[in-house]
């Protein structure tokens, strides 16, 4: 009983501690490679970029509490990261560095409000290939000898990088492709490569310039590769290879007549060849010398022994040795040099030319102008002496006149030399320009105090050559010449000059080119005229083009160009089509006329027209310049015309006139028929005025004609194609239709063929008219009546004609002037039922009576 109190009262004991407590929150573990947890064996690239989101804390609370993250460093370390406390969020707020810190150790805790739970993490910071190689232990600097074996390693180098991987390893090259060193890809050790040697004298230093370079790798996403230089200095230690050498060769001295024994004539100088480590050095005389020299052997000075006047040559050739001891003593190389000396007097003596008989102050020379470059003078024949001995006797040469056109050799002489004049400019050397050239050759001693010299004279006389090309005064030659000049008349005269003389100055003159065939050109004077036979015609060919040539006797020539220009004559005058030219003209519309005149220029070719016989004169009026003539403004109407005209013939005729502008000018007349109407008439049938306008061009009616009916065949095929395709493609035959035209009036017909057929003088006949008196109409003009014909009385006004249903075809033709009869009716024929009709029949039958008769219709 008491037991199970006691245990009653436990169980609620611990069913009220249960209600009480509260479970702290955790993170969750979610492993290698994770983003989200704990960062648990998290790692990080080195090449983060600041402010990236590299992880996210992420946990839970038994009871669902919210929850709260937070991360805290040592207070001696950086504070790397920061958190979002409500998601987790971790940020990277400093730049990271492997190679200075390659582990993170943080403190990341989780908390409900009442429980904190902490871990301590370490966050890896992975490689980037962000470090260049750098080189250790510099500056590098390498003594070698300059007889080290080639392939011999010298020095090496080394580099680090502090990278991981392929970014930590280093290779190693030379920047200087063509260097005699090599370098060992991986040891960075430096050789001599094969083949190649050093020499302390050629070079005493080599800078060599080493590359070091990593391996690649990653950095912000990209591949990278970092290098780095460095100088190797290579100074190259001499060895003891090189023989001795002698400073300031050839060696030469001069012993005076008052130079005493013992004293030092010249000194030789030599030195190691060697230069790092130089031995020692010892001279002494190998031969040549008879006792007269001696030699210094620690100074190289060189004295004589004897006294001038004792010895026997005048010249010595001496052999100096110098030999270099060894640290320990002994002899090694050993280098010989040819020393000169020369024994003089005293400079009593100036420098003197000759020529073959002796001394001589003046050479001359004949030659051919323009020598080639470089030839010497051999005619010239001139040596130059000085008798003095060693620096007494050493002068200069020179030319003086002309600069650049000869240069004398030698230039320097010591004693004696012969004189070579050369040619150094051959284009100078000319004849035309210059028939002599004068210099002066000039001699100066050099070393002594007195300055000795002396001169010659040097005349050069020139001979001309063919050098020259003829040339012409002027490259282009223009002439002109009438079109009527003669066979052989003078054009142009050429001038061409050629500087060179004698033969070589005569110039030939030809000319030659598809133009030169009408003229010739004098040989000699260069005058060009025409051919005798040749007939000029500006208006066949107006210009003409050619070339002359200037040649010498050698044939050396130049050419030039000849353009010739026919001038106009007035030689052609106008030209009429015909010389009887017939028009018809309306009132109103002017007729023109028109003359042709074939010369080729202005003003020959400008025609003028006038009317040089008219009666009376003052009924028409011309133009000038565009032949056209028309009624005076004060004739209106055919009326008007008929009143002031005598009635001698029914066609106008006028003499007309040509005239040319030219001086002389020339004229051409012609004689022209006119036949006048009016625009009225031809209103009333548009057939007729047709008629009237072709009368004088048949062939254009016959043209219209066969025009119009072309045209109507054409549109009557077209029709007939569209009408066939058309039921072709319904399928539907059509009922064929009629078409029912209807028949012109006769009447108009009868007199369109009458009209036609009196424009032939062979139809003149067929027109059959009844009158009541014989002799009342002009177009009476039998031989039985004795007065002269009449004109016809004018028709009446178109006011009164009698109004029929069919038009009449009229063909208002009036011919002449004529003059009505006041006392006389106007006849009716009774053929016509028109008088207009029977008036224009009238005048077309007089027409062809008076073609047959002899008598012309002129004024």
């Amino acid at each position: 009983m008491r037991r199970g109190r006691w245990a009653a009262l436990a169980l609620g004991l611990l069913r009220l501690c249960l209600a009480q407590a509260n479970f702290a929150p955790h993170f969750f573990d979610n492993g290698v490679g994770s983003t989200n947890g704990n960062m648990a064996l998290f790692s990080l690239p080195e090449d983060t970029p600041v402010g990236s989101h590299v992880y996210t804390l992420n946990g839970t609370d038994p009871e669902g509490d919210p929850i709260s993250y937070h991360i805290s460093f040592d207070p001696s370390a950086r504070s790397v990261f920061s958190v979002d406390p409500t998601f987790g969020n971790i940020t990277l707020v400093e730049e990271l560095d492997r190679e200075r810190e390659d582990e993170i150790e943080a403190i990341i805790s989780i908390s409900d409000g009442l429980n904190l739970v902490a871990e301590k993490v370490v966050i890896l910071v992975t490689d980037a290939n962000d470090e260049a190689p750098r080189f250790i232990q510099e500056p590098y600097v390498a003594l070698v000898p300059e007889d080290i074996p080639a392939g011999s390693s010298i020095f090496k180098v080394h580099a680090v990088d502090r990278d991981t991987g392929s970014g930590g390893s280093v290779t190693y090259l030379l920047q200087n492709l063509h260097s005699p060193f090599a370098v060992d890809r991986h040891s960075g050790v430096l050789r001599l490569q094969a083949g190649a040697t050093l020499d302390y004298e050629r070079s005493r230093t080599h800078y060599v310039t080493v590359v070091a370079k990593d391996g690649g790798g990653r950095l912000h996403g990209a591949d990278v590769v970092f290098s780095a230089t460095t100088t190797v200095t290579v100074n190259v230690e001499d060895v003891q290879d090189t023989a001795p050498v002698f400073v300031g060769t050839p060696y030469y001295g001069y012993v005076y007549e008052d130079t005493l024994p013992g004293s030092e004539v010249l000194k030789v100088v030599a030195m190691d060849g060697d230069r790092g480590k130089p031995n020692r050095i010892l001279y002494s005389l190998a031969n040549g010398s008879d006792g007269a020299f001696e030699i210094n052997e620690t100074s190289g000075a060189i004295s004589i022994t004897q006294s001038p006047a004792q010895l026997q040559r005048e010249v010595y050739e001496l052999h100096v040795q110098v030999t270099e001891m060894s640290p320990v003593g002994s002899p090694a190389a050993q280098a010989t040099v040819p020393v000169t000396i020369r024994i003089v007097d005293l400079n009593n003596h100036p420098p003197t030319f000759y020529g073959e008989s002796g001394p001589q102050n003046r050479f001359e020379l004949s030659m051919n102008e323009h020598p080639p470059q470089g030839e010497i003078l051999r005619g010239l024949k001139i040596t130059v002496n000085d008798s003095d001995q060693g620096a007494n006797a050493k002068f200069n040469l020179q030319l003086v006149g002309p600069r650049g056109i000869f240069r004398v050799v030698p230039q320097t002489v010591l004693n004696e030399a012969q004189v070579t004049i050369i040619v150094e400019n051959s284009a100078a050397i000319d004849f035309e320009k210059s028939k002599v050239l004068t210099f002066k050759l000039l001699a100066v001693e050099v070393n002594t105090p007195e300055k000795f010299s002396s001169t010659a004279d040097v005349v050069i006389q020139l001979l001309d050559t063919n050098d020259n090309v003829p040339k012409f005064d002027s490259l282009y030659y223009v002439a002109r010449i009438p079109e009527n000049a003669p066979g052989g008349s003078s054009v142009v005269a050429v001038t061409a000059v050629d500087p060179d003389t004698g033969p070589w100055g005569e110039v030939k003159y030809s000319i030659y080119g598809t133009g030169a065939d009408l003229f010739l050109i004098h040989p000699s004077t260069g005058l060009i005229y025409t051919q005798p036979w040749a007939s000029l015609d500006a208006e066949a060919t107006a210009r003409y083009n050619f070339y002359v040539k200037a040649e010498d006797m050698e044939g050396k020539y130049s050419v030039a160009e000849v353009f010739i220009t026919l001038l106009d004559v007035n030689d052609h005058p106008p030209q009429f089509g015909k010389s009887v030219q017939k028009k018809t003209m309306v009132l109103g519309t002017p007729v023109k006329i028109e003359a042709i005149d074939e010369d080729a220029e202005e003003p020959n070719n400008l025609v003028d027209y006038s009317i040089t016989h008219a009666e009376p004169a003052n009924v028409f009026d011309i133009n000038a310049h565009t032949g056209e003539i028309w009624l005076k403004n004060s004739i209106r109407s055919l009326d008007a015309l008929h009143n002031i005209t005598p009635g001698r013939d029914c066609i106008w005729s006028l003499e007309v006139q040509a005239k040319d502008r030219g001086s002389p000018s020339f004229s051409t007349t012609a004689l022209l028929k006119i036949d006048i109407t009016d625009a009225e008439t031809l209103s009333r049938s548009p057939m007729a005025a047709f008629l009237i306008q072709t009368k004088d061009n048949p062939m254009k009616a016959v043209g219209v004609l066969a025009g119009t009916m072309a045209t109507v065949v054409a549109i009557t095929v077209l029709i007939s194609t569209a009408t066939f395709w058309r039921n072709k493609k319904s399928n539907k035959v059509l009922p064929v239709r009629r078409v029912v035209r209807k028949r012109p009036s006769p009447a108009p017909r009868t007199i369109r063929i009458e009209w036609l057929k009196s424009k032939s003088a062979k139809a003149a006949t067929k027109f059959m008219l009844k009158e009541k008196p014989p002799n009342e109409n002009c177009n009476n003009n039998s031989p039985e009546s004795s007065l002269p014909p009449r004109a016809p009385a004018l028709p009446p006004p178109p006011s009164v004609a009698p109004s029929t249903g069919a038009a009449h075809w009229t063909v208002p033709t009036v011919s002449g002037s004529l003059t009505p009869q006041p006392t006389q009716p106007p006849p009716k024929p009774k053929t016509m039922g028109s008088p207009i009709q029977s008036t224009l029949i009238s005048e077309l039958k007089q027409k062809f009576e008076k073609k047959s008769v002899h008598n012309k219709a002129y004024f």
